[in-house]
This record gives C-alpha cells, structure tokens and sequence, in this order.
C-alpha cells in the first residue's frame, strides 16, 4: 500500500482512522526554517472534527507530535515526522460494515483488495481523518512557501448547487487573510446561511451534500513544471486525488471551456509594468503543463458524505444476498467545509516540491 507522493519533497501519511495515531512522514524540508506553532495550530484546528455544528462531533484535539526533524521550533533537514495519537474513537458504530459494505465507500474494495485483513475501523487508512497529518506538513509548507512569497487561500466555491463568488483574476494578499481566517470561507458572506440551511437540512434528513472547493496560489514563478506527466496539473491532480471525498480537480475555466470558443478561452498576452502577463485566466495559471506567472487556480469537487443515516441497499458478502443498512455515529453532513485547508495543504506541498 502506496500512501506517498512527492518527488524532492516526499510525503509519507500513515495510520488508521482508529489505530492508536496518524502521522506523516515528510523528506526534504529545507533546514533552517522556523515554524511558527501558534499558526500551525490554528491552521490544523480549521479541519479538526467538531470545529462546528455542520462538522462530525468526534472530538480529537489533532495535535502534532513531533518526532523528528524539528528541533526548537527549526526544520534540522533531517526526516521530518509527527504522529497525532487517536483519543476518540468509537469502533463500534462500525461493527458489521465488514460484511455489509456501506454504498460508495471503500468498505469493499478494501475487502476484495485485501480479505479483510485491512483495518477497516472508522474508515481505517480509507478515512478523512488522514488528512489531519497531511495539514501537519501542508501547514508548514503553507509557512516557508509564504517567506518565498507564494501565498495560498481556498474557499467553498460551491455547496449543493449554491455557488460563491470564485477568484477574480487578480486575487490579492487581504482576501487570501480573509479566507484564511474563517472557519466557513467564502468571498461573498451572504451565502453562508444559504449554504448552511441546505447542509443542516440534509444532516436532519439523515442525507448528506457534496461540495467544490476553490483555490489559489499567487506569486508564484513563471516556468515551474514540465510538459506531460510531470506538469503542474498532472502532480497536483494526483496529490489532490489522494484527499478522501475528492471525485473531480480542473484548473481555471475546467470543464466549462467545453462550451466556449477558442476566441472565448484563450487567454490574451499583454504588459504591465514591463511584465508579461493575461487578461484573463481561463488557463488557471498553467500552459502546457507549465507555470505562466498568473494565479493558479485549482477546483477540487468533493463528493457527498458516503456514511448517512438513510436507508440504503448493500449486500452481505458472507450470505451473498441483498439487505438494507443505516448508518449511525459522527459523520460529516458536508466534507467540503473540513476539506477545504487540506485541498491547501496539498497544493503547498506539491508546489514546494516543485521548487525545491
């Protein structure tokens, strides 16, 4: 099993979602740089459970511990690694989905893949919860990638069919704050009840709601990647596919370009300030595999929560014959709303690797 990504910085997740922790192994951090654990935390606390009513009430206070690589609050170069230890967990509500696999999650594949040897607990290595390791390391990215000048925000651009207002063409430093700074982010506020309304209404319908998320990196250098395989596009996807829930990632106009002109989509060239730059930025920010110094825009659609409490059809394996089951415990009526530091997580990961 292959949970690791990275090129000259590699990342390494590990753990289950009720083994005894998580963690992260991270290779490639450049010594020398300071970590700022106030931010950090706060920055791992905006997807940490319970951050809200809309989010699962498991209670785990995700905090990091470091075993190696940092050294009073300095990167050392050497392996990075912190473990975050599972305190809440609640194993039985699980009990049985072994032989009656919830619809659309991993329950069977994992069974098929590995006969049941998989420690399938909670979602086991399959779970959300791995992502808190990932804001561990992506959070320390986010910092050093910050003193290079490269900042990153992301909102909900998208929950159940209410949009937000996406990035303007030239996102700025005080909206990339704003966001960062809110639990529920979004560009335009008065969509928030909105958003909330339907996702409560699900959660009290025993349903759930799928979501998109928006996000953006400026400052970064023109010409970072290569064409194909080892494009921006093509690193970013697959780290960004490794979040659980993510069932979709385009960049700048994505699928939309499929009903618009090449008159309408290309972006046009021109100077400012002596610096090459486009009008626009259908291309999110990336040609030919290959940074152009615009914003890079990248939308992640999560899926809707595959654990709800609504009657649904499966089968048992052991009978080999159709049943029904519920599903009960703590689960997120949304997970785009916790997903969304993590989608950033994942994109400063990648583009530090990219710069290192």
């Amino acid at each position: 099993m292959s949970s690791e990504f990275g090129k000259n910085l590699r990342v390494s997740v590990f753990g289950e979602s009720h083994g005894n922790g998580i963690g992260v192994v991270v290779n490639g951090f450049p010594a020398g740089e300071s970590v700022d654990m106030d931010r950090l935390l706060y920055f791992m606390s905006r997807r940490a459970p319970g951050s809200s009513k809309l989010t699962t009430q498991r209670k785990e206070a995700d905090l990091p511990e470091f075993l190696s690589g940092i050294r009073d609050g300095v990167l050392t170069g050497s392996p990075f690694a912190a473990v975050i230890r599972n305190t809440n967990q609640r194993s039985g509500d699980y009990k049985g989905f072994e032989d009656t696999p919830r619809p659309s999650h991993a329950d069977y594949t994992a069974a098929v893949k590995w006969n049941g040897a998989a420690d399938m607990r909670g979602g086991g290595h399959f779970s959300g919860r791995l992502t808190a390791p990932l804001c561990a390391a992506g959070g320390i990215a986010i910092q050093i990638l910050a003193r290079r000048g490269i900042r990153i925000a992301a909102h909900l651009a998208n929950i159940g069919g209410i949009a937000d207002e996406p990035f303007p063409v030239f996102p700025d430093v005080d909206l990339f704050d704003e966001l960062n700074a809110m639990m529920f982010p979004l560009i335009d506020a008065q969509k928030a009840p909105l958003m909330q309304q339907l996702i409560q209404q699900a959660a009290d319908e025993g349903d759930s709601v799928g979501g998109e998320i928006e996000c953006a990196a400026i400052g970064l250098p023109a010409g970072l990647g290569d064409p194909m395989f080892e494009g921006v596009e093509s690193l970013l996807s697959a780290a960004l596919f490794g979040i659980p829930g993510v069932k979709g990632v385009s960049f700048g106009s994505g699928f939309d370009c499929v009903s618009m002109r090449g008159s309408e989509h290309n972006d046009p060239f021109v100077v400012v300030n002596g610096k090459v730059q486009t009008e626009t930025n259908n291309s999110g920010g990336i040609q030919g595999g290959i940074t152009n110094g615009m914003p890079l825009i990248v939308h992640a659609a999560m899926k809707p929560t595959a654990s709800i409490a609504q009657p649904q059809r499966t089968v048992s394996l052991s009978r080999m014959e159709e049943t029904k089951i519920s599903v009960h415990g703590r689960h997120d009526p949304c997970i785009a709303i916790r997903a969304v530091p993590v989608v950033e997580a994942v994109m400063a990961l990648v583009l530090l690797d990219l710069l290192s």
